[in-house]
């Protein structure tokens, strides 16, 4: 799945899914460390944990961050594939 992130530096994420379980995310733009941190820290994770942490996460006052676009890009996966 490709998400198209708004209000964050990143400007897609690159998800990949084996069942409820995250294989590979890749962030396109962003902060590279930050990005690169966050799609290692969640590879091997269920759906419903990386939700439950990353979920209304904000970066300096902008109402969402990278952490946060991953949950609603995860909440649509989930959602289509129910």
């Amino acid at each position: 799945m490709i998400y198209k992130t708004k209000g964050t530096c990143s400007r897609e994420i690159h998800i990949e899914l084996e069942g409820d379980t995250i294989k590979d995310v890749c962030f396109i733009g962003g902060c590279n460390g930050n990005t690169k941190g966050i799609a290692s820290l969640v590879k091997g994770m269920n759906i419903k944990d990386v939700i439950e942490r990353t979920e209304g996460i904000d970066c300096g006052g902008r109402g969402t961050s990278c952490p946060d676009q991953l949950a609603k890009a995860l909440k649509q996966l989930s959602a289509n594939n129910m």
